[in-house]
């Protein structure tokens, strides 16, 4: 009879998300002393992986990446699920938390150019490919003259798109590179406040059913403090402006001690309008914090900038 796991970990099939549940399991096998045999990885495709034709934003939004992982948990095929941050949500199933993040990776953005160009030296009327409204809306803010397309699929697909020429060049999370060991193919490492990051860029966030606390106290002890003080200001912020993949938003939080910083920003689509905001607040207050920026920022920004 085969041993039972002692502990199901749900993902998707990519190499960045194999990448990132293989580095919870191992934590997981660390911080408790079982063999990472023991713990399964069970690989379950989405819907976001299956629509390569088109934005997530025509076709549902951040869920696409989520919805049939929280099938499986709610099911009890897994015990956990492990995502990139910025995939999740706002909104999750009755039955299912957020159990924590592991320690935040960098969270800045690169750019990857033809040719080893960077971002300021490509060509008028050069052509990006990215898959990110807030990617693109970035990328225009800073050069009106660039023309933006849609740029789908795993980073590996991505970075080939470049090398054949089939784009001027592409935008990718260094956090992604560094867990697939790709740095080398960055050409310009994006400085963090005049590319604001998405939220959550940068940290594994962790899944789990509410009702399960034996789950919740094992992947207690591999969750960052700091990581999730940060988050909680981040999904606040993106939870008032309703943001979804629909939406031009970007946002970070730094958490110094007891306090933690907060920045945040809108944009039309296509750049040429933006809108931030900064705050801090007690890290006792994170949620507060991202919630009073959010409806500041809805305050001030026209209605028609989430059209």
């Amino acid at each position: 009879m085969q041993k039972p796991s002692w502990m199901k970990i749900g993902t998707r099939g990519s190499p960045l998300a194999l990448a990132q549940a293989h580095q919870v399991r191992d934590a997981l096998a660390r911080a408790h002393g079982v063999a990472p045999d023991d713990i399964e990885i069970v690989v379950i495709r989405t819907t976001g992986d299956m629509i390569q034709d088109r934005a997530l934003s025509e076709a549902g939004g951040k869920g696409l990446f989520t919805k049939e992982l929280d099938i499986a948990m709610i099911d009890g095929r897994i015990d956990i699920a492990v995502h990139s941050s910025k995939d999740l949500p706002t909104v999750l199933p009755p039955e299912i938390g957020i159990g924590g993040y592991t320690a935040r990776e960098d969270v800045r953005d690169v750019f990857i150019g033809r040719d080893n160009m960077r971002l300021r030296d490509l060509p008028v009327g050069a052509r990006v490919g990215t898959a990110s409204l807030r990617r693109g809306a970035m990328v225009k803010r800073l050069r009106p003259d660039i023309e933006i397309g849609l740029l789908r699929g795993n980073v590996q697909t991505r970075l080939g798109k470049v090398q054949s020429g089939e784009v001027d060049g592409t935008l990718l999370a260094l956090a992604g590179l560094k867990r697939l060991g790709l740095t080398q193919h960055a050409t310009e490492i994006l400085d963090e406040q005049a590319f604001l990051p998405a939220v959550g860029q940068g940290a594994i966030g962790i899944t789990l059913r509410i009702a399960d606390d034996t789950t919740q106290e094992r992947i207690a002890a591999i969750c960052d403090r700091h990581t999730g003080i940060a988050l909680d200001v981040e999904r606040a912020f993106l939870r008032v402006l309703d943001g979804s993949c629909r939406t031009p938003i970007a946002g970070l939080a730094r958490v110094s001690g007891d306090d933690v910083k907060f920045r945040g920003m809108i944009l039309r689509k296509d750049g040429s309008q933006s809108f931030d905001i900064e705050g801090g607040a007690s890290a006792l207050e994170a949620e507060k914090l991202g919630e009073d920026c959010g409806r500041e920022l809805l305050s001030r920004a026209p209605s028609d900038i989430f059209a």
